[in-house]
């Protein structure tokens, strides 16, 4: 269909409001006016739009910067869209290239079957399952065969795969890239036209892959999707993209007691980016907020809600609450019920040898180190003699803001 022939409706307030909703912390709205369009129909006509979002299953290690595209699906699934769940099992046997310099090595059947298993447990914990179409890539891809993925290969051109930044750094570098590599995009795009999809969301590493889609419904006569690309979200530190590897994250399996606690670690500014990212709440409420800071309101009220919404997201209402309770315990100093009972042969025994062993520091070295920088109370009492030797007792040890042991010495 000619995007200039779809028909035009009212632009409503609610229609407005979607717009907002959609462009939210995104980075790119395309074509945006092609999006208003598809709004309104579905207002007009009471059709909803079909949302997709497809990932590999690749079992990465699920932190909250990756919810960040789910939380966008979550937002538009609540203005009344059906949302599709997408797990590339096909795609992933090729392996996405995207953002690589090198070929990316495909996935066993076994290890996408078994990532895959866990996928939709992890996204459920975000989107509304009871509304959300689960869909795997091999139901069409498998089907298509030979003489269908030649077919589909005829509708793109190696000089426009070429213009793909990955592809076009490898090339002129002389770092091999393989055949396969170039079915990839093919092939999501080739989802887009399986599912009929009306807009399509992902990273901005993804955008090229995201176009595809654009393009390949078109040669197959659909109306082409609109895309809609999400930042990556800082990390802890405010400055790079959360990361494993940078120790910047929050992982969405973390205890309840930790993920609160770092989500107030964070800085007053990155709050506000969490908040635009990460939070349901809307832009109004949102603004109310900041307003309420900016008249004198403690920011700290601030950064407790966002760490209980969150919290609550992952754990539950109740895991939240109690988050908050031990969280306001270790800053009056106050022990919390739940610390681990260790105990330890040797009386006496030095503290730097103590924390150690407790699995409160992971060398007598660096025990030493937080002894001198305070970080280390016995009994709520500052250590600092790193010659201290503890006798037969027991003890409440503590490392740190968030490190506690109750230590039995024998």
């Amino acid at each position: 269909m000619n995007q200039a022939s779809l028909p035009q409706h009212p632009i409503t307030d609610r229609v407005r409001e979607a717009l907002a909703v959609s462009k939210r912390g995104s980075e790119e709205l395309i074509p945006e006016d092609e999006w208003v369009k598809k709004l309104a129909r579905s207002e007009a006509t009471g059709q909803a739009l079909r949302i997709k979002l497809g990932l590999d299953p690749t079992a990465p290690d699920i932190h909250i910067g990756h919810t960040v595209v789910l939380n966008k699906m979550r937002q538009l699934q609540n203005l009344g869209h059906q949302v599709i769940f997408l797990i590339g099992d096909f795609t992933s046997l090729i392996g996405d290239p995207s953002g690589r310099n090198n070929t990316r090595p495909p996935l066993t059947p076994e290890q996408i079957k078994a990532n895959a298993e866990t996928y939709y447990k992890q996204a459920s914990l975000v989107l509304d399952p009871e509304k959300t179409e689960i869909r795997y890539n091999s139901e069409w891809c498998l089907p298509l065969g030979s003489m269908g993925m030649i077919q589909l290969a005829a509708k793109y051109t190696v000089a426009r795969m070429m213009e793909r930044n990955d592809f076009h750094d490898r090339f002129k570098a002389g770092t091999p890239i393989s055949v396969h590599e170039f079915l990839y995009p093919l092939m999501q795009g080739y989802d887009s036209v399986a599912l009929k999809s009306d807009l399509e969301l992902g990273g901005t590493d993804q955008k090229f892959n995201l176009l595809m889609g654009r393009h390949l419904q078109v040669e197959y006569g659909q109306e082409a999707q609109c895309i809609l690309t999400m930042p990556l979200l800082e990390g802890l530190d405010g400055v790079e993209k959360m990361s494993k590897s940078k120790n910047n994250y929050i992982g969405i399996s973390e205890e309840p007691n930790t993920m609160f606690a770092k989500v107030l670690s964070i800085s007053d500014t990155l709050m506000w980016r969490w908040y635009t990212l990460l939070s349901f709440q809307s832009e109004a409420q949102i603004e109310a907020l900041k307003q309420e800071i900016a008249n004198g309101r403690n920011p700290k009220d601030a950064k407790v809600a966002l760490a209980k919404e969150i919290t609550a997201r992952f754990h539950g209402a109740v895991a939240a609450d109690a988050a908050e309770q031990d969280f306001i315990n270790r800053s009056k100093g106050g022990v919390p019920d739940d610390i681990p009972d260790v105990a330890l042969l040797g009386a006496p025994m030095g503290i730097g040898a103590l924390l150690k062993s407790a699995g409160l520091a992971p060398s007598s070295s660096e025990a030493n180190r937080l002894i001198d920088g305070g970080g280390v109370r016995v009994d709520s009492v500052v250590i600092s003699d790193k010659g201290l030797k503890l006798a037969a007792g027991s003890y409440v040890v503590q490392v740190g803001k968030r490190k506690f042991a109750r230590v039995t010495l024998a």
